[in-house]
Protein backbone atom coordinates (compact mmCIF):
# COMPACT_ATOMS: atom_id res chain seq x y z
CA UNK A 1 0.00 0.00 0.00
CA UNK A 2 1.21 3.48 -0.78
CA UNK A 3 0.35 6.39 1.45
CA UNK A 4 1.26 9.09 -1.06
CA UNK A 5 -2.38 10.13 -1.14
CA UNK A 6 -3.83 11.74 1.90
CA UNK A 7 -6.63 14.09 2.74
CA UNK A 8 -4.93 17.45 2.07
CA UNK A 9 -6.96 19.29 4.71
CA UNK A 10 -5.11 17.31 7.40
CA UNK A 11 -1.81 19.04 6.69
CA UNK A 12 -2.44 22.16 8.87
CA UNK A 13 -3.62 19.98 11.76
CA UNK A 14 -0.49 17.85 11.45
CA UNK A 15 1.63 21.01 11.73
CA UNK A 16 -0.24 21.99 14.91
CA UNK A 17 0.30 18.54 16.41
CA UNK A 18 4.05 18.72 15.70
CA UNK A 19 4.25 21.89 17.77
CA UNK A 20 2.17 20.51 20.67
CA UNK A 21 3.88 17.10 21.16
CA UNK A 22 3.14 15.20 24.34
CA UNK A 23 6.11 14.18 26.49
CA UNK A 24 6.30 10.57 25.27
CA UNK A 25 6.27 11.72 21.64
CA UNK A 26 8.92 14.36 22.27
CA UNK A 27 11.21 11.82 23.95
CA UNK A 28 10.76 9.31 21.12
CA UNK A 29 11.37 12.04 18.53
CA UNK A 30 14.63 12.99 20.26
CA UNK A 31 15.82 9.41 19.90
CA UNK A 32 14.86 9.31 16.24
CA UNK A 33 16.55 12.63 15.49
CA UNK A 34 19.69 11.41 17.24
CA UNK A 35 19.84 8.69 14.53
CA UNK A 36 19.50 5.91 17.11
CA UNK A 37 17.41 3.80 14.73
CA UNK A 38 19.21 4.41 11.43
CA UNK A 39 16.02 5.19 9.50
CA UNK A 40 14.25 8.37 8.45
CA UNK A 41 10.96 9.02 10.25
CA UNK A 42 8.26 11.62 9.75
CA UNK A 43 6.46 13.07 12.74
CA UNK A 44 2.69 13.71 12.74
CA UNK A 45 2.40 12.49 9.16
CA UNK A 46 -0.93 12.57 7.28
CA UNK A 47 -1.50 9.13 5.75
CA UNK A 48 -4.81 8.39 4.11
CA UNK A 49 -7.53 9.99 6.24
CA UNK A 50 -5.48 9.88 9.44
CA UNK A 51 -2.52 11.60 11.06
CA UNK A 52 -0.03 9.15 12.55
CA UNK A 53 2.45 10.02 15.28
CA UNK A 54 5.49 8.66 13.40
CA UNK A 55 6.02 7.05 10.01
CA UNK A 56 9.08 5.34 8.51
CA UNK A 57 8.62 4.91 4.74
CA UNK A 58 11.60 2.55 4.33
CA UNK A 59 10.04 0.08 6.76
CA UNK A 60 6.41 1.01 6.00
CA UNK A 61 6.13 1.34 9.75
CA UNK A 62 3.56 3.42 11.62
CA UNK A 63 4.28 4.17 15.29
CA UNK A 64 1.47 5.45 17.47
CA UNK A 65 2.26 6.59 20.99
CA UNK A 66 -1.04 6.21 22.76
CA UNK A 67 -1.81 8.64 25.49
CA UNK A 68 -4.87 10.38 26.82
CA UNK A 69 -5.98 11.33 23.30
CA UNK A 70 -6.70 7.65 22.63
CA UNK A 71 -8.80 6.98 25.72
CA UNK A 72 -12.32 5.84 24.92
CA UNK A 73 -11.47 5.69 21.20
CA UNK A 74 -11.00 1.95 20.79
CA UNK A 75 -13.35 1.69 17.78
CA UNK A 76 -11.61 4.59 16.01
CA UNK A 77 -8.19 3.08 16.73
CA UNK A 78 -9.37 -0.30 15.43
CA UNK A 79 -10.62 1.21 12.14
CA UNK A 80 -7.37 3.12 11.72
CA UNK A 81 -5.32 0.01 12.37
CA UNK A 82 -7.33 -2.00 9.85
CA UNK A 83 -6.75 0.73 7.25
CA UNK A 84 -2.97 0.61 7.73
CA UNK A 85 -2.83 -3.19 7.69
CA UNK A 86 -4.33 -3.36 4.18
Amino acid sequence: MTFANYYHKLKPRARELRKQGVLAEVLFWRQIRAKKFGYHFYRQKPLGNYIVDFYCPALKLVVEIDGSSHQDRKQYDKLREEFYNQ
